[in-house]
């Protein structure tokens, strides 16, 4: 991995709600099934940013070759390839790209940006959340890099860092304590399609990341060092990792989108572990650091009953419920409650 981070050197001041109502689960003759996520924009929720780099929204066509830093906005730093590409992700239309062509010798990064028009967090609305479709295209050329989407506050102070680090195929996240990169225990794949989503509470100063769904890394604060708690924007780096000799590999990405979302607090998520050795159904609850919850059992959507509650310190909570060896079936969801 390319461990060094990105600076930029100049700054703009002036830089769909993903529905997590603790997932519920289902366990029917000892089967887990989990239903499909919900998504689609509250009625309170403000969309802040959002573009598919269409031509509809004032974009140049695929096929002029415009780079991405010429449309709409869009600002760079450094250099090599960055554009538009059409139906590489079929169905969506233009997609941008980040990568391929090689940079100035000089250059070890390539940042792009969209600066936003209002910098979160807006009055009642402390959580924020980016989403993008994305895809790491891989090398042909036995060179490869990382690619990153690293969050700036309105003074221009790189907040947290999400890097895909596609030598080792591998997801590592970085603070800004200078602590360098940490590994998230997940990996990716270059020829799958990823909806990534990073729910950030200001307010409270944390963050965390789900990938299709799963949560990838657990409550982070925002800041270690006590910068300014906004958001100005969200980038997209090309990370080269050896000086002069860059991969041919790319980031595509596409529904690009910010919201400020009509929530105190990031919704809570049950992830699916399975059923032990003496039939209990385990569960693992992610949520903010520094919050109760509850987890709650039913059977017909009806009548709800309180398991247990906990107060997340580190963003998880091991759950076993050991009275579900009695149920035919169980529904399970999390919320979050008072103390």
């Amino acid at each position: 991995m390319n461990c060094a981070i990105e600076t930029k050197s100049f700054r703009n001041d002036m830089q769909r709600l993903l529905r997590l109502f603790g997932l519920c689960f289902v366990v029917i003759g000892q089967q887990i099934f989990a239903p499909p996520l919900s998504h689609g924009a509250g009625t309170g929720d403000l969309v802040v940013y959002a573009t598919g780099f269409e031509v509809a929204e004032g974009y140049s066509h695929a096929d002029e070759g415009v780079p991405l830093w010429e449309e709409d906005g869009w600002l760079a730093e450094g250099s090599g390839g960055c554009g538009l590409v059409e139906d590489f992700f079929p169905g969506y239309g233009q997609q941008a790209y980040l990568g391929y062509s090689p940079p100035a010798y000089k250059d070890e990064f390539l940042t792009v940006w969209r600066p936003f028009d209002v910098a979160p967090p807006l009055p009642g609305r402390p959580v924020v959340m980016f989403e993008v479709l994305m895809q790491v295209v891989d090398s042909t050329n036995h060179e490869y890099d990382d690619f990153r989407w690293s969050a700036y506050n309105t003074d221009g102070q790189r907040l947290f860092t999400l890097d895909f680090d596609n030598s080792r195929a591998e997801i590592f996240y970085a603070l800004d304590d200078n602590a360098g990169f940490a590994f998230s225990g997940f990996g990716f794949s270059n020829d799958a399609l990823y909806q990534l989503q990073i729910m950030m509470n200001f307010e409270r100063n944390n963050w965390m990341v789900l990938l299709n769904g799963q949560v990838v890394v657990d409550s982070q604060p925002i800041t270690t060092t006590g910068a300014r708690l906004d958001l100005s924007d969200m980038d997209a780096v090309w990370a080269i990792r050896r000086k002069g000799a860059a991969g041919d590999n790319y980031l595509l990405f596409d529904e690009y989108r910010v919201t400020a979302l009509s929530l105190p607090t990031i919704p809570p998520v049950l992830e699916i572990v399975g059923i032990d050795s003496q039939g209990q159904f385990e569960l693992l609850l992610h949520g903010e650091r520094g919050l109760k919850y509850a987890i709650d059992v039913t059977e017909d959507f009806v009548t709800w009953d309180s398991l247990a509650t906990n107060t997340v310190t580190d963003g998880t909570w091991w759950f076993v419920d050991t009275t579900s060896p009695s149920y035919q079936k169980s529904f399970y969801r999390a919320r979050q409650v008072s103390d």
